[in-house]
């Protein structure tokens, strides 16, 4: 069973990078099943193009890793802008994975709430609707978070919609 009160979010430096990097070659592993434009590389590696831009970009970009119990149990990428916003000032999931081991547990539930918490501000949160586990998750988290008070739209896009949740975490 996870405590709960024992799941934090650090904001990973450059010193974490190779290990941030092994978390997203998870993740997209992960959503290759849904997202079937991502593919591996020659190298074998999925790899991620906008890691670099968490260090150069520390003001508008803000990466996190989610430890449960003092171990990795995940990571959060947020940032400010998002593709389905033209205000630059939204906060925006841009990537947000669990660990196999830690879901269903609250641990990404606590996660998510921590983020929020800590960049205060107007929040999207974006969801391929063919991506059916992710699609439960937040519509449930969300609503939980924002007191049914999110706005929640519909986008299109390939190779399936989007749905789009926005609401403000500030208290």
């Amino acid at each position: 069973m996870t405590n709960l009160a024992d799941v934090v979010l650090n904001a990973v430096s450059p010193a974490d990078a190779t290990l941030l990097a092994n978390l997203l070659e998870l993740y997209l592993h992960d959503l290759s099943e849904a997202f079937p434009a991502i593919e591996l590389g020659a190298d074998g590696r999925f790899g991620y193009d906008y890691l670099p831009l968490y260090w150069s970009e520390p003001d508008r970009r803000f990466p996190f890793l989610i430890q449960s119990g003092g171990r990795v149990a995940g990571f959060v990428l947020a940032m400010r802008g998002s593709p389905m916003s033209d205000d630059p000032e939204v906060l925006d999931i841009s990537e947000f994975f669990v660990l196999r081991h830690y879901r269903r547990s609250g641990v990404g539930r606590r996660a998510a709430f921590l983020v929020w918490d800590q960049l205060p501000g107007r929040w999207i949160v974006r969801v391929a609707e063919g991506n059916s586990g992710a699609l439960a998750f937040w519509t449930g988290i969300v609503d939980e978070y924002s007191h049914g008070r999110a706005s929640v739209t519909s986008r299109p896009g390939t190779p399936s919609a989007w749905r789009v949740f926005s609401f403000d975490s500030r208290r």
